[in-house]
């Protein structure tokens, strides 16, 4: 059960430990740790607040010198979330919540809100892959009546860190390595894992972050959250805790990760094509908006903390409530005025929201306003089109760099009797913050609430399918064998024995570890949870083709006929379906006529696809049996755990790859039973083609 809040007094300041036991587990000598006006600092995970659970204080500057100087490292590219896509399009609302808010825009069923949504990848920089294991960004720009709404969430609803003074710490250890500028977009090393090592409180993130969510099949395809409680106020000043979730109505799918990697390779830019041609081709993605709502009540009964965004709340104790869809339907008209320009900032909020205490997001307000005002320039980003208003708006703002509109009048100030349309306050309309009554001494304080650090992190990885948990396993083991230093492997697998017993063996045994090294200290204890299928990928899967891309290998001398009916049966179920030969140009079937290729052989493999057929002559075969990019071609889709379809020649070029068939491969002459097995993947055969931990 959740405390109350208490005074800051006599409060343990970090529920990892003392500074000093924290120097004891990094070993050596340290100087103190000082601003950069050389004061010492005594507390650098905590920041300052009212009470263990009030918020954060304006005035902690050593907070916003840390964040400042983070905020200002790089200019004119983001320094996460660089990688980024977006699409035009809007929300309608479908159910109303007029009992908890005011706010017009989840008030008003059937208005359709123009919206701006951006995807992107948080660790590379701009010009790195789309298809690395990495969180996704999930930032949705809301131009409602009453103003900008900047719902700034990924595709995880858990975060690595506590409290927003951590943050700087953690990119800087997930970054490329500043000594050597490498590994790029990649967990895969020393100072990130030394970093989670010495920060238990990541471990449920971490959990995550190794599962097949940080290696989507498509943004269409994968999840989005808010991360934080936020708070609903109503027309009585009353106000609800809620938390959001972005459900893709095509289904949640991610890659395998060898597939990835090659995708990698293959397309760098293979989620920015996927989404763009999607829409493109007026298959338009769309997410139901679901809402979490409860009360302070509630929440004090919860075996967690819900303003710890290291937390979740599971749907079976807060069922889901859907009240809205959002639909993508238009590409940007420049990728760089618009993409790249958008500002989403999480304190961009309408009248019938407001915040909560989460310390993390009470650092993100001020981060990401002072984040835009470097990285845009001007304090007058808001004026570039794709960051305006799309309601009236008007104050007393005036001047600044790049100040591209033309003020009129003699008066800026409020309030004024000289001008009759001067813009003036609105009691009646305006913003107004929940009335919640703060208490606590002032202190760099994290609540005792927030010490567990790992029985989410348990809940998250029983929750999984076995195939989920494999690949888990093997996700650890492959960025582990990454990292140098032997004492931070150690410690990570000490913090997996507080998740499973039976993980923790897997990844040891993967890293040749002659014995299981001793858990890690817990500040609480593990509590028991019962397993969760909503978190669940496999289990939650949509056994459809809509959204999905099925790719036909041919040659010359290909059956016509064969072709034609795999076609039209995969685009009957909603498939996109491509055209693959040696040739860019076609190739000439058998009824004489040429079938042009939407790709060339070498240049587009089967990893670009859902689903593949190989449809091929026996003169096509043989030639193509010694073609190292057609063997492969079938070779990684069944490595990809993908449904194949083959007719004779088809058959031989399979043979030639040195597979044996099941369930999953398919006589091409049958084209419904092959569009069923293209609707899933069968992981029961990845046992067989790749060794897991």
């Amino acid at each position: 059960m959740v405390s109350k809040a208490k005074s800051a007094k006599g409060t343990s300041a970090d529920t990892r430990g003392t500074g000093d036991e924290l120097h004891q587990q990094a070993g050596g000598s340290h100087p103190a740790l000082t601003t950069n006006q050389g004061v010492p600092v005594s507390d650098d995970q905590n920041s300052l607040k009212v009470g263990e659970r009030g918020p954060v204080l304006l005035e902690d500057f050593i907070l916003r010198e840390k964040i400042t100087h983070f905020d200002h490292e790089r200019i004119p590219e983001r320094i996460v979330h660089a990688r980024g896509t977006a699409a035009h399009g809007f929300f309608e609302l479908t159910a109303s919540l007029s009992k908890y808010t005011t706010a017009k825009v989840l008030t008003e069923v059937g208005e359709k809100t123009p919206v701006f949504t951006r995807f992107s990848t948080v660790a590379g920089g701009a010009g790195s892959v789309d298809t690395p294991r990495d969180v996704r960004g999930f930032a949705v720009k809301l131009y409602t009546k009453e103003g900008n709404w900047d719902l700034v969430g990924n595709n995880i609803p858990v975060f690595f860190i506590q409290d927003a003074l951590k943050f700087p710490d953690l990119v800087h250890a997930v970054k490329m390595e500043p000594d050597r500028g490498f590994p790029q977009a990649a967990t895969a090393h020393d100072t990130f894992w030394d970093f989670i090592s010495l920060t238990p409180e990541s471990i449920h993130m971490i959990m995550w972050a190794m599962s097949d969510r940080t290696i989507p099949r498509s943004l269409r395809m994968m999840e989005g959250f808010g991360v934080h409680s936020f708070r609903l106020v109503n027309a009585k000043g009353q106000s609800t805790f809620v938390k959001f979730h972005w459900r893709p109505r095509l289904g949640l799918q991610s890659t395998v990760w060898d597939e990835a990697v090659k995708l990698a390779g293959a397309d760098p830019d293979f989620h920015r094509r996927d989404l763009f041609e999607a829409i493109q081709a007026g298959n338009y993605p769309e997410w139901d908006l679901g809402v979490q709502l409860f009360t302070e009540d509630q929440a004090a009964q919860f075996p967690f903390d819900h303003l710890d965004a290291t937390k979740l709340i599971p749907e079976e104790l807060v069922p889901l409530k859907i009240i809205g869809r959002m639909v993508l339907d238009r590409w940007p008209d420049n990728f760089f005025a618009e993409t790249e320009q958008v500002a989403f900032c999480p304190s961009h909020l309408v009248p019938g929201l407001d915040f909560s205490n989460d310390p993390l997001l009470q650092g993100r307000l001020f981060s990401y306003l002072d984040t835009q005002l470097s990285r845009l320039g001007s304090p007058n980003f808001h004026q570039l089109p794709i960051n305006a208003p799309k309601c009236p708006f008007a104050n007393h703002q005036r001047d600044g760099h790049m100040q591209q509109q033309v003020p009129k009048g003699r008066v800026a100030y409020e309030p004024s009797s000289l001008q009759k349309d001067a813009p003036y306050e609105d009691a009646r309309r305006g913003f107004r913050s929940a009335p919640v009554e703060e208490a606590g001494g002032r202190g760099r304080v994290r609540a005792e609430t927030f010490a567990d650090h790992y029985s989410q992190a348990r809940l998250f990885y029983i929750s999984q399918t076995p195939f989920e948990q494999a690949h888990m396993a093997s996700a650890l083991v492959f960025e582990l064998s990454k990292v140098e230093t032997e004492h931070v492997r150690e410690a990570v697998v000490g913090h997996l024995r507080h998740v499973d017993e039976d993980l923790a063996r897997r990844v040891a045994n993967g890293l040749a570890m002659d014995k299981l090294p001793a858990a890690a200290k817990a500040r609480a204890p593990v509590i028991e949870m019962k397993a969760s299928p909503a978190l669940q990928i496999i289990g939650k899967m949509k056994r459809t083709l809509q959204g999905r891309v099925v790719g036909i290998l041919v040659n010359d001398g290909s059956h016509a006929k064969t072709v034609a009916a795999l076609s039209k049966a995969a685009e009957s179920a909603g498939a996109t379906v491509k055209i693959v030969a040696p040739k860019v140009g076609g190739a000439k079937l058998s009824g004489g006529k040429t079938l042009v290729a939407d790709g060339q052989l070498a240049g587009t493999p089967s990893i670009n696809f859902d689903a593949v057929a190989v449809v091929l002559s026996a003169e096509g075969a043989g030639q193509l049996g010694k073609e190292a990019a057609a063997v492969d071609f079938v070779r990684d889709a069944f490595g990809h755990l993908k449904a194949i379809a083959l007719d004779d020649g088809g058959k031989a070029l399979f043979d030639a790859a040195g597979l044996e068939t099941d369930k999953g491969v398919i006589t091409a002459s049958d084209a419904a039973a092959f569009v069923e097995a293209a609707k899933g993947r069968f992981f029961e055969r990845e046992a067989g083609v790749r060794t897991l931990a």
